[in-house]
């Protein structure tokens, strides 16, 4: 099991990829919750923004998501599912 330093890390490398890939310029690592929902009432993403995150994770982690499955919206609910989607991922 990974430790809490370790996790934290990646929910921080992820949220800078959301930034860098969104071009979220007036937001911060420490302003996105790694519990709140990135779209809709949080974070406010939107489909586009789902579809260039989805390009980015296959980039830099090799991930590769299925974007009509209820799975793939569930891995980007939040920073944390997106850490286990992760780390999941990388076990494999």
């Amino acid at each position: 099991m990974k430790s809490y330093l370790e996790m934290s890390n990646l929910a921080d490398e992820l949220k800078q990829m959301i930034i860098d890939v969104l071009a979220l310029e007036d937001i911060t690592i420490a302003d996105i919750d790694t519990e709140a929902p990135l779209f809709g009432e949080g974070l406010g993403l939107d489909s586009i923004d789902a579809l260039e995150l989805g390009l980015a994770l296959k980039k830099r982690y090799n991930i590769h998501l299925n974007a009509e499955s209820d799975e793939t919206k569930q891995h980007f609910k939040s920073i944390q599912s997106l850490v286990a989607l992760v780390e999941a991922q990388q076990k494999s």
